[in-house]
């Protein structure tokens, strides 16, 4: 049995999988916010209630917001930034008696879809989170590639490929401290915030023309659910993310040429991206055909921690 955890800002989850990749148990609980120690006590007790439950593990796995220094053993760039700087992999190791493996959630997502999800089977495979952030994860052959720095697949802050439209320079500033980085233009806030700030310049227009237009939205959902109803501005918002996305992909597949893509978090479940994006890929791709696939998750909201329970597997 081999035990994997989700670490995630909200909600902390666990699964174990039996030799055949099934599951044996799971259970979430609530992530504990700013509270090191907390956390620490939170998996510890998610390891005990899945053993209690299936017996002892062969191994545990856990996926964070974050990474793993390979210098200094520390955890960086995470947004639970109660984590940043700890030793998170020794301190668990400590508390459980016994090693863990830690790895991006993102790796963990692209580790899941590639063993047994929407791309099993495949050789080089790219996993994508397209949610509060955005993130990516490459596997060769079944195989987690992490690189030297432990950064591979770091594809959400590099720069938005361009050539850039009016209005994308310098770029929204990135909480990692860079300006115009691909997770703000991508992520679930980012399509928000995008959509807002246009459609606010064109209400104030409108306002002036006499004009009536529609409130603006909240959040990512409630703009791919006007533009389903018909509103242009939303519209015209989700064919911005659209070529942006295709053009951010295009940059991966230039450089990597995967066998497939697989995209996770809640923008992945927005339909109209598996059509609209493909169909933009040609122009931008370094090759006479664009036929690299762009698969939904098979295991959904499941395969960060999935993942996370085969990542000893994957580093043998």
């Amino acid at each position: 049995m081999r035990i994997g955890i989700d670490l995630g800002g909200t909600k902390t989850e666990v699964v174990a999988l039996d030799e055949a990749g099934g599951e044996a148990f799971r259970h979430r609980i609530p992530s504990p916010r700013g509270d090191y120690g907390a956390t620490l006590a939170a998996i510890a007790s998610l390891v005990g209630r899945a053993e209690a439950r299936c017996g002892p593990a062969s191994s545990i796995g856990i996926g964070i917001p974050g990474s793993l220094s390979p210098h200094t053993g520390l955890v960086r760039n995470a947004n639970s930034t109660w984590l940043n700087g700890r030793p998170l992999g020794a301190d668990l190791a400590r508390a459980l008696g016994r090693p863990v493996a830690i790895a991006n959630d993102a790796n963990c997502f692209a580790l899941s879809e590639a063993t047994d999800g929407a791309a099993a089977g495949m050789g080089v495979v790219f996993g994508v989170i397209l949610g509060t952030g955005v993130g990516g994860g490459i596997v060769v052959r079944g195989h987690l590639l992490e690189g030297a720095n432990g950064i591979a697949g770091e594809w959400g802050h590099n720069p938005l490929p361009g050539p850039f439209a009016e209005g994308e320079l310098p770029g929204p500033r990135c909480w990692c401290g860079r300006r115009g980085c691909i997770e703000t233009w991508l992520s679930g806030p980012a399509l928000a915030a995008d959509h807002a700030w246009v459609a606010g310049h064109e209400r104030t227009a409108d306002r002036e023309r006499g004009a009536v237009t529609s409130p603006p939205d909240r959040d990512a959902s409630a703009v791919v659910a006007a533009m389903r109803f018909g509103d242009r501005m939303a519209a015209e918002s989700l064919e911005r993310y659209f070529g942006r996305l295709a053009r951010a992909l295009a940059g991966v597949i230039n450089l990597l040429d995967p066998d497939a893509i697989v995209l996770g978090g809640g923008l992945s479940r927005v339909d109209e991206l598996y059509a609209e994006v493909p169909r933009r890929l040609p122009r931008l791709v370094f090759a006479d055909r664009a036929r690299t696939p762009l698969l939904r998750a098979r295991h959904g909201d499941s395969s960060g921690v999935r993942g996370a329970a085969r990542l000893v597997a994957s580093q043998a």
